[in-house]
């Protein structure tokens, strides 16, 4: 049965971080692939005129053709159940009517409850042929995650993560908002840690098996000042420039780092498809 967010709210988050077993983990690969296979679905409607209200209708049906429930519909008044930031929106974009144009870079961030565990994975999609600036970002933005992702082992620092996103990202002339990070989750949609995508190698708590969380850099061509619109949801760039994330959930092993949100088809990257 399909596990609505209203119980997942009533649940506490609390500063402790947390440790999970084997249990958790495999609840954790179950969500997570299948939040990869919806963002795989969807890569073959992402194209000029088609409309994010009718990629987000296609992504709710997904869900409950597979006995699953999108986290963000109906979480804090948010309606729908992916986000969809195009071009200078950061992120928390907001489906609507308005036709994708030719050249246009989407986020697609859509979180699954499966079993009352949470799954969360965002990628970009190219709509059409794509200028190479705005390829070039969405090449920077996912190696950035990936080299955040190597940081991640027991023992290590959360600023490790943090670190290696910046450090590579700011090499490649450009920005990391700082305004959103990543989070710990599992039966909770948004738990500790805060997962910075800026910071010092060495600082932050350690690593430590069982541990739980996604990181989604969002990387800027500009500067990396956003503000939120007045829907309360939709971030942007402040100086208008491109933006682009992607995410994947991952969990602490005994020896390093585990990926639940990898693409079963292999449409990681780039920009969503093979």
């Amino acid at each position: 049965m399909a596990t609505t967010d209203a119980s997942v709210q009533t649940r506490r988050r609390s500063n402790e971080i947390k440790r999970h077993g084997a249990e958790a983990f495999a609840a954790m690969r179950k969500a997570g692939r299948l939040v990869a296979e919806g963002l795989d679905m969807i890569a073959a409607h992402v194209k000029p005129g088609v409309t994010t209200a009718a990629l987000d209708r296609l992504m709710f049906d997904f869900a409950m053709d597979h006995g699953a429930y999108p986290a963000t519909l109906n979480y804090r008044g948010y309606r729908y159940s992916i986000c969809t930031s195009i071009n200078h929106v950061v992120c928390h974009g907001q489906p609507d009517e308005k036709p994708l144009r030719e050249g246009d870079i989407i986020n697609i961030d859509y979180t699954l409850i499966v079993d009352g565990w949470h799954g969360d994975s965002s990628r970009m999609y190219a709509v059409g042929q794509l200028a190479r600036k705005s390829e070039r970002l969405c090449e920077i933005t996912h190696e950035s995650l990936m080299r955040g992702i190597e940081a991640v082992k027991p023992g290590a620092h959360m600023g490790d993560i943090g670190h290696a996103i910046q450090s590579y990202a700011e090499g490649e002339r450009c920005s990391v908002v700082r305004d959103f990070c990543g989070h710990g989750l599992g039966q909770l949609f948004h738990d500790a840690p805060n997962i910075l995508h800026y910071g010092v190698r060495g600082e932050g708590p350690r690593m430590e098996p069982g541990m739980l969380f996604t990181i989604e850099p969002m990387i800027n061509l500009g500067k990396p000042h956003v503000k939120v619109l007045g829907d309360g949801w939709t971030a942007v760039t402040r100086d208008r420039s491109l933006s682009a994330q992607f995410e994947h959930t991952v969990g602490v092993t005994d020896t390093g780092v585990e990926i639940f949100t990898l693409s079963p088809a292999g449409f990681d990257y780039p920009i969503g498809k093979a």
